[in-house]
């Protein structure tokens, strides 16, 4: 055995960091405002996810116009969306609907005209049926049990009505708005159909508005960046005698319209995809020749799931029920309960699957956050992942190091401080795996390392290698 590999097995037998190459990038996107980047990006908050000044600073050095830039676990959409607004083909997988539906949303969107004609439209319906929804709101509120009174399924465009109401509805949500509020809610949820574009548009705005602490929002019983647990909305309502305020869904939702139009539509093509990552590199690809698009990506940009860390379905369960979708079976299907040796098995069969989509010279960069927690307990297992990621997963699948940089997040900004040892927490370092697909991907990332990026927004021209 070499000294190099020895040092390496010893390495990770005692659990200390292995001594990558660091790579030279600023991380400038710190010096940029907070909403910098397309009007769409803040559309939902969304847990665990990079500013959309990151996506750029890769986008512009490792990508050119019509390139395709892939993210396979692409959250709310800000790897695609961000590609999509600087002219290139922007393509996100992600196995959450939320997820899904919020990347869709921005790369596939409707234009400002379709979604205010729908707009109007669902305001005229409303107020022909508004009596019967606000009686049917009523019902559901009085029903403490929880067990009486149904509602019409979310997407199925019908009224109220006992042939119509199948769904149960959880307690907390009657609790979180205001009657008449809750009745448009009720409403709107019953006429969006999401596999329709416009109505997806509207349906992804209004997961952005449900919850916050100012008037723009429906409800102020939670703050705007996650739902916070049902046991606790209950528990808050009775222990304060919390009444929400009276707000209009469809005015608060005209005004969300006019924050998101406020640039013109991204100029590039987007793509969202549902499915597991691991055969995302595929799927992608036949998407891509479907559209006559390019089918090889130059730019893999993406954050693979925190280690034991963030539950999105418990965490937006509010959002997931406006939707019609089933947080549990989310938190089910996306698995948040991987050790170290499972998670990096995945990590290499996500790597695996993208070699069918990669181009010869791809740059592909990993967002690796450290874990120092798990469950309340300290582990140093969830320590320098991103070079445990790249001996266990990239090494062996053929990629070559570029290097490693770092993004030291500010305690205030990193999402997972929220539930502190309620699960995995995160630490205040985000690691930077680049990898190249082969020899001249890792020489193209280190010579692109170097180049300035223009930070100026709506951009004018942009250089890449």
């Amino acid at each position: 055995m070499s000294p190099s590999r020895a040092s390496s097995v010893a390495a990770e037998q005692l659990e200390l960091p292995l001594e990558l190459p660091r790579l030279a990038i600023s991380p400038e996107w710190k010096d940029q405002q907070r909403l910098w980047g397309h009007s769409f990006h803040p559309m939902c908050s969304y847990l665990a996810s990079f500013p959309a000044g990151l996506a750029h600073a890769f986008i512009a050095r490792y990508s050119r116009p019509g390139d395709v830039v892939f993210d396979p676990f692409s959250g709310r959409g800000t790897t695609p969306l961000q590609a999509a607004a600087e002219g290139r083909v922007g393509v996100g997988n992600d196995l959450n609907p939320f997820a899904h539906l919020l990347t869709s949303a921005k790369v596939e969107p409707a234009t400002p005209s379709q979604t205010r004609t729908r707009l109007a439209t669902l305001r005229l319906a409303w107020a022909a049926t508004a009596i019967e929804w606000e009686a049917l709101a009523i019902r559901v509120i009085d029903d403490r049990s929880g067990s009486g009174a149904r509602i019409p399924a979310a997407g199925s465009g019908l009224g109220p009505g006992p042939t119509f109401e199948v769904e149960s509805v959880p307690a907390e949500v009657a609790l979180a708005f205001h009657p008449r509020t809750f009745a448009q809610l009720l409403f709107v949820r019953s006429s969006l159909r999401l596999d329709e574009p416009t109505d997806r548009f509207l349906a992804a705005a209004v997961t952005g508005i449900l919850h916050g602490k100012s008037r723009s929002y429906l409800s102020e019983v939670m703050p705007n960046t996650f739902s916070m647990a049902p046991r606790y909305v209950r528990d808050f309502v009775a222990r304060t005698g919390f009444r929400s305020p009276e707000r209009d869904v469809f005015d608060c939702l005209e005004q969300k319209l006019g924050r998101l139009y406020r640039q013109p539509l991204p100029t590039g093509r987007g793509i969202a995809l549902l499915g597991d990552a691991r055969d995302a590199g595929v799927r992608a690809a036949d998407a891509l020749r479907a559209r006559g698009l390019p089918d090889r990506a130059r730019l893999v940009l993406t954050s693979p799931p925190y280690l034991r860390v963030v539950k999105y379905g418990y965490y937006n369960w509010l959002r997931t029920w406006f939707l019609g979708f089933d947080a549990r079976e989310i938190d089910d299907r996306l698995d948040d309960a991987h050790h170290r040796e499972p998670y990096l098995v995945f990590l290499r069969e996500v790597l695996h699957g993208l070699r069918p989509l990669l181009a010869d010279d791809a740059v592909v960069v990993l967002v690796i956050g450290d874990v120092e927690l798990d469950r309340g307990r300290r582990i140093t297992s969830g320590r320098d992942l991103a070079a445990q990621a790249w001996e266990a997963a990239a090494a062996p699948e053929g990629y070559r190091l570029a290097g490693i940089a770092s993004d030291d997040v500010a305690p205030g900004r990193k999402m997972t401080k929220l539930w502190g040892e309620e699960a995995g927490r995160a630490t205040k370092t985000d690691r930077l795996l680049v990898l190249g697909a082969s020899e001249s991907g890792r020489r193209r990332a280190i010579v692109g390392a170097q180049m300035p990026v223009d930070w100026e927004w709506p951009l004018r021209r942009l250089r890449a290698v």
